[in-house]
């Protein structure tokens, strides 16, 4: 598995497989990228953790409707991550949650 961060409100668009361009009539199904249950908060901004496919290779993303008009029309994300990679990002971010830990009460 491979993996990228995505920032709130911004949108996937085309996916890039090994052969190129992810060709959904070649493959026959669509690439299988899931948003994770896991986001980071960096300097006030959060950013959810993304799973993808090993034979995914590039992800282009882009502001969803919702985003200011000022923002970057698109962005290529070039280089995924792996676990590891995750991790290391993890550990060094402002804060770190899951879904189920934001909608539990705080104990204390």
């Amino acid at each position: 598995m491979k993996y990228f961060f995505l920032s709130d409100g911004w949108v996937i668009g085309r996916v890039w497989g090994i052969g190129g361009l992810w060709d959904e009539l070649a493959w026959r199904r669509n690439p299988e990228l899931h948003r994770m249950n896991l986001y980071l908060v960096e300097q006030g901004e959060t950013l959810w953790l993304y799973r993808v496919e090993d034979a995914v290779v590039m992800v282009e993303v882009k502001p969803g409707a919702l985003n200011s008009p000022g923002a970057i029309g698109q962005v290529v994300l070039k280089r995924l991550i792996t676990a590891e990679q995750v991790l290391e990002r993890l550990c060094s971010a402002d804060a770190v949650t899951s879904l189920s830990a934001a909608n539990q009460p705080k104990l204390g």
